[in-house]
């Protein structure tokens, strides 16, 4: 039971980490365009008119 000392804190500070980062990228805007991401691998470089 002694165990639970450390790692009680040790889950709660891990976790609190990991929601910082999540609430970091929302305001980073890192889900903004899941869609453009997803389709941008379909097109190829040579479809591109040249310039």
């Amino acid at each position: 039971m002694d165990i639970l000392v450390y790692l009680m804190p040790a889950a709660l500070l891990l976790g609190f980490l990991g929601l910082l980062g999540f609430l970091w990228s929302l305001k980073s805007r890192q889900y903004d365009d899941l869609d453009g991401a997803a389709e941008r691998i379909l097109y190829d470089d040579e479809d591109l008119p040249r310039r």
